[in-house]
């Protein structure tokens, strides 16, 4: 398992199937300990659990190290209070053939809108970047969701073109490549 990232105000901490685990199966007292930090008042939950895990419980236990690959619990560790769970990022699985690994991310509602998102993506991105078989990191949003294009903008990735959601229509792709 890699180690933690850091940047400023937070730990990015390796997903672990233990974590995966304690949160698809509604354990909060578990999943705290696991992360060492405070879950949201609203996580776990069935949203969070369907947005965040594209895959069963079954299929991440079945290869942990492919599903899980780079995926971090983005953790606040403020000096004048307890450590806090704020999001999460995560990859969808090991980068293809053609070497691209797609991101995606969250940030709980109390704490959107103070950049957590961006310090994490960013530290994640480069993280991603600088593995050997990594030649870009795309992430997908919609066109009218503009706190998550914000993000993608802000780290330097860029508009690659669309694909189709099976439900909710047009993906913007962007996309971020090794220099």
């Amino acid at each position: 398992m890699s180690p933690p990232l850091r940047t400023p105000r937070l730990e990015l901490v390796p997903m672990t199937l233990g974590i995966v685990d304690a949160v698809m199966r509604g354990r909060r007292e578990d999943a705290e300990r696991l992360v060492g930090a405070r879950m949201p008042v609203r996580w776990p939950n069935r949203e969070l659990i369907e947005r965040a895990f594209t895959a069963s419980l079954e299929a991440i236990a079945a290869d942990p190290d492919v599903r899980l690959w780079g995926d971090r619990v983005m953790i606040l560790r403020p000096t004048d209070a307890e450590p806090r769970v704020v999001g999460s990022v995560v990859f969808h699985g090991l980068p293809g053939d053609d070497g691209t690994a797609e991101i995606a991310y969250g940030v709980e509602e109390a704490s959107q809108g103070l950049g957590y998102a961006t310090e994490a993506v960013q530290a994640s991105l480069d993280w991603a970047l600088g593995h050997e078989r990594v030649r870009a990191v795309q992430a997908a949003t919609f066109a009218w969701h503009r706190p998550s294009i914000r993000v993608i903008e802000k780290v330097g990735m860029v508009l690659v073109g669309t694909r189709e959601h099976e439900t909710m229509g047009e993906l913007r792709v962007y996309e971020k490549r090794v220099r």
